[in-house]
């Protein structure tokens, strides 16, 4: 055994002896120590992490280098899959744009250019609810912007609905000659993204019988007696608080045209009469009639909306104790409640990070 190690010695005292200095050995062995260093520190990371770990670490770093890659695959090709504005194609029928609108001339042209600019938007209508007549200066103005801001061949159909009784019902008259089944309500002091309004319609298309919107609300049982329920209605921060919802609200939603016909010809002559007087309940009364018609819940779609302008009616003191007073109505008028609670959103996975 000692002979052996005395022999090892000496070879190595000859190598270092017979010229190991020399350039071109020095650079061998450079080059030998680093491509050992990749695998040397593989087995450093091994014995650290141990057996287990070590596997589960080459696994997610696998799993991210594909998702990478995947990710930026659509770019390098030019495909992207599933793009929103795919619903916009001829394949595929657009919406119609329901605008309402109350004394706000310089919003309302706001709102038009916007909505104009989206793709899908086969065609714009102006429900005007008050008592002095458009001018034609204000006509001729709306025309122009659909046509400067439309961003396809085919212009959207741009009118004007006037209703002569100026009341709150005739949000939801029936319009003659649409093409598309989808209408978006919408007020004239809200914006929704194009972008975020496709993705809805999109969503809208899978459930076309039932509301789908961006302005969640929430009915509950408060009390009852003598047989009787009381029920509340809860706003924005009550959704945030109890995760659920049974509303949305008209002043941002989809709905199928042929609600508009129920609405005016098929729903209580009691119910029309209340909103009539109440002017704050068409909004309330949409959501019970397609809760009715379809026995289903709406839809709420995450997405950013941008209101503008000054605050509205929802703003005053009083509104929390009339919306109360307008869903207790507009519910004893119905047997069994229609409105049906449920905590589902939609959410566009290409938004977000985690699924």
């Amino acid at each position: 055994m000692s002979t052996f190690v005395q022999i090892r010695d000496a070879g190595v005292a000859a190598d270092a002896g017979d010229g190991f200095d020399s350039p071109a050995k020095q650079k061998a062995a450079s080059r030998s120590a680093y491509s050992y260093r990749p695998l040397l520190n593989l087995r450093r990371a091994k014995q650290f992490l141990g057996a287990s770990k070590f596997k589960l670490f080459l696994g997610l770093f696998a799993l991210s280098v594909v998702i990478l890659v995947t990710s930026r695959l659509s770019s390098w090709m030019g495909w992207n899959p599933h793009h929103p504005s795919s619903v916009s194609s001829t394949s595929r029928a657009g919406y119609t744009v329901l605008i309402n609108t109350w004394r706000q001339k310089s919003l309302l042209k706001q709102t038009v250019a916007h909505y104009a600019s989206c793709r899908s938007a086969d065609a714009m209508h102006v429900v005007w609810t008050e008592s002095e007549q458009p001018s034609e200066r204000l006509k001729t103005d709306l025309n122009k912007i659909v046509v400067l801001k439309s961003q396809k061949a085919h212009k959207s159909n741009f009118r004007f609905y006037i209703n002569e009784d100026y009341e709150s019902n005739s949000r939801f008259r029936p319009i003659k000659d649409l093409k598309a089944d989808a209408i978006f309500s919408v007020d004239d002091d809200v914006i929704v993204p194009c972008s975020t309004l496709d993705f809805a319609f999109s969503v809208w298309q899978s459930a076309p019988l039932t509301m789908v919107g961006f302005v969640p609300r929430m009915h509950w049982l408060d009390k009852e007696q003598n047989n009787v329920a009381y029920y509340r209605y809860g706003g924005w921060w009550s959704v945030w608080w109890m995760g659920t919802y049974s509303m949305v609200l008209s002043k941002a939603a989809f709905f199928h045209r042929k609600y508009l016909d129920l609405y005016s010809h098929e729903m209580s002559p009691s119910i029309q009469g209340y909103v009539s007087r109440e002017r704050t309940c068409e909004d309330i009364a949409m959501s019970l009639l397609v809760a009715n018609a379809t026995g289903a819940p709406p839809i709420w779609v995450k997405g950013k909306i941008y209101e503008i302008g000054a605050s509205g009616i929802s703003s005053l003191r009083a509104h929390s104790h009339r919306r109360n007073r307008c869903l207790n109505e507009l519910i004893s008028l119905y047997k069994p409640l229609p409105l049906v609670s449920t905590n589902v959103k939609a959410v566009s996975a290409r938004n977000e990070w985690l699924w």
